[in-house]
């Protein structure tokens, strides 16, 4: 199965799982319950969807993709957000890179906003 999040970023007050869905799956799920490894983790939250979707050049680490990376240590990564603050930063996330433009810089947000809409077709 495929991991995702149907947060809506424009609400008020988002459900929480916007913010936290892959640091929860990552440090709760995998890391904490082992229902799965942090490999297969990230499969179903990059490489997996992005085929299904029809993501060209996407979902993967290799020359001619577009530079999509999340840095994360596995020991620390978690949601923090509740109900009263479901913006609050997962701790654990170092960096994050959209495009090949860092947007997050030891937990820091650096204005750089290089992404885009994507669409894809379901492969069926």
């Amino acid at each position: 199965c495929m991991i995702g999040s149907d947060g809506l970023y424009f609400d008020e007050k988002p459900h929480p799982r916007l913010w936290g869905t892959f640091p929860r799956v990552l440090g709760k799920y995998s890391r904490k319950l082992n229902l799965f490894s942090f490999t297969e983790a990230v499969r179903k939250m990059t490489s997996l969807p992005a085929s299904v979707f029809g993501l060209e050049n996407r979902g993967l680490v290799k020359v001619g993709y577009f530079a999509d990376l999340v840095v994360f240590d596995m020991d620390k990564v978690k949601d923090e957000g509740s109900f009263t603050e479901p913006c609050k930063v997962p701790s654990g996330i170092l960096w994050v890179v959209v495009n090949g433009e860092v947007v997050c810089k030891d937990g820091d947000v650096t204005g750089n906003k290089p992404g885009q809409v994507l669409v894809g077709l379901v492969k069926k």
